[in-house]
């Protein structure tokens, strides 16, 4: 289960679940009130701004079909509020929208800009490092500086995780403990595609291994195990996961499609020995 599935619980753990049943009360004809502040965490601070918030999360519900709703609905919270308690969380949802519409760079910038307004993001560090990651060409004369950086990235992520606290009371002590599973299993699956790009394919694996341990049904991540195995020349072990993927009736029809070709590479390899 990917992040973006979790597009509800990140709007509930910022505080925003609140703010957009402000906005649904509002249309109803109700006059809606500004959330109350919370005890060490963000808060509107006048009825403005929390509607600009309410806008803000109902825009992240929609990211992946409407990217550029989310960054319109960013900018206009930044510009229209500069002292927010949300400007990192709108600089986030921007990277987010420019990873949708696969632009890297303006992705990096914003998940940049964030990281400045909140170096302990732990969401933003792993986005960060997926963008960073996502674009590397093997002859690029700064390869080796942004697979660095990726790398840190996710690290960081696994590391922040460690001590974060649960954003909100009405997150329960079970969703926190599988959110956070589940976000260092992608921060490992980073580390897994940067020591694939560096061809440490015995670290890629293990990297995988440990992504598919916090996240048994990431499917992705078994077919990258499959491919650091066929690139490490361990082909029963790519021939046992492909199988293992090929077999599941609901595979996705373009994973599939790649298992079959890495199988195929493999049991080809295999025949030449």
């Amino acid at each position: 289960m990917k992040r973006m599935v979790f597009t509800g619980f990140l709007a509930l753990a910022t505080g925003l679940t609140c703010l957009l049943a402000q906005q649904q009360t509002g249309q109803a004809g109700q006059t809606p009130q500004a959330a109350p502040a919370q005890p060490k965490g963000p808060a509107p601070k006048s009825q403005a701004e929390a509607q600009a918030v309410g806008a803000l999360g109902a825009a992240l519900q929609q990211v992946s079909s409407n990217p550029d709703g989310a960054i319109k609905a960013a900018e206009d919270l930044i510009a229209k509020f500069a002292d927010t308690d949300y400007k990192g969380f709108a600089l986030r949802v921007e990277a987010q929208a420019y990873k949708q519409k696969n632009d890297a760079a303006n992705a990096q910038v914003y998940a940049e800009r964030a990281l400045e307004v909140d170096p302990k993001d732990y969401q933003t560090s792993l986005l960060l490092g997926e963008v960073i990651s996502s674009k590397i060409g093997d002859f690029d004369l700064d390869r080796e500086v942004r697979l660095a950086k990726a790398e840190k990235c996710f690290n960081d992520t696994i590391e922040l995780l460690k001590s974060a606290p649960k954003p909100n009371p009405q997150v329960s002590d079970d969703q926190w403990v599988q959110y956070k599973g589940i976000m260092v299993a992608e921060a490992h699956n980073g580390l897994g595609t940067v020591a694939l790009l560096r061809k440490k394919f015995d670290v890629a694996i293990t990297e995988f291994k440990t992504a598919l341990d916090g996240d048994p049904l990431q499917d992705a991540y078994a077919t990258r195990l499959a491919h650091a195995y066929l690139s490490a020349g361990k082909l029963d072990e790519c021939i046992a996961t492909c199988d293992k993927l090929l077999a599941k009736a609901d595979l996705h029809p373009q994973i599939k499609s790649v298992v079959t070709s890495i199988k195929n590479q493999a049991v080809a390899a295999k025949a030449k020995k």
